[in-house]
């Protein structure tokens, strides 16, 4: 019995860090985006999602049709797959667009408090003390990160920017802790909500935008994003909420605007600052914090 809980909780693991995968990946979000500039938000991300997506039918072809198999899924996974997808940067484009960034910014980043939390629903799942305190010191740090320790300054006239921001905090939470329920559905279906993302992401960009052509760096930018962080992080994600210690993966989602503001500086697009080391301390203790079980298992 021992034997097999521990081979359990090695897979758990194994789970928990390929999730955690996705959170380096989308530490390169932010840098791949200034190289994409330009390109109106929607019409990127769909672009995005129709690389992501076809990379994936290319996976699922060579499995043939038992892999083609893997598509037929219940109505519910398909639209929790595919609006958790589009829905997030739907909420997220539509917050920037009407309120300041650096509130609605900070908004969004509740999701991955709001996943440690609603973590306590799902059926064997326990939130502990220091789940909770982890991903608050995460959120602290990610404060740090989006306001440059300048403080907020939220106003009612952006009620409409800031409600979009809430929206995409509890659509992307919701749909990570949600997924645990269709664990049985195989990974490479992100392949089909990746499609569907990215049809939702055209209607979006006729609707709101003007097709801009990308230059030869735009597109080499796309190509980037789609291969990963609009691409390959959705698919370990799914795996890794599936399959590994949700907790820990929520608070580890803070460690995504830690790294992408220390590659940005790598790079010469933004500064040094004591903002920006406190906040690597409160992201990575919390970090520490919230995988407590992680850390002391054998």
């Amino acid at each position: 019995m021992a034997t097999l809980e521990r081979t359990a909780e090695a897979k758990r693991l194994a789970a928990t860090l390929a999730g955690g995968t996705a959170v380096l990946l989308w530490a390169l979000l932010a840098l791949f985006t200034t190289w994409a500039s330009g390109i109106p938000p929607f019409q990127l991300v769909s672009l995005c999602f129709t690389v992501a997506a076809l990379i994936g039918f290319g996976v699922i072809a060579r499995k043939g049709r038992a892999g083609w198999q893997s598509l037929r899924q219940p109505a519910g996974a398909w639209a929790l797959g595919s609006f958790g997808l589009f829905g997030y940067h739907f909420f997220y484009f539509m917050a920037l667009g009407n309120a300041p960034a650096v509130e609605a910014s900070l908004i969004a980043y509740l999701w991955p408090l709001l996943i440690v939390v609603f973590s306590a629903l799902l059926p064997g799942e326990r939130l502990r003390w220091f789940h909770l305190a982890g991903a608050l010191l995460g959120l602290a740090g990610a404060g740090l990160l989006v306001t440059k320790g300048q403080g907020l300054a939220f106003d009612t006239r952006y009620g409409l920017g800031y409600l979009a921001a809430v929206a995409c905090a509890l659509t992307w939470s919701i749909y990570s802790v949600a997924n645990r329920r269709f664990g049985s559905v195989p990974t490479d279906t992100v392949a089909g909500f990746c499609a569907a993302a990215a049809l939702l992401g055209f209607i979006s960009h006729a609707l709101f935008e003007t097709w801009v052509m990308p230059t030869a760096t735009q597109w080499g930018a796309i190509l980037l994003l789609g291969l990963g962080p609009v691409g390959a992080a959705f698919f370990v994600w799914d795996y890794g909420t599936k399959h590994g210690h949700i907790q820990a993966l929520g608070a580890l989602a803070y460690g995504a605007p830690l790294l992408s503001t220390l590659l940005l500086i790598a790079f010469g697009q933004a500064e040094a600052t004591w903002s920006v080391a406190l906040a690597c301390g409160l992201i990575v203790g919390g970090a520490l914090l919230a995988s407590l079980e992680l850390l002391r298992w054998r």
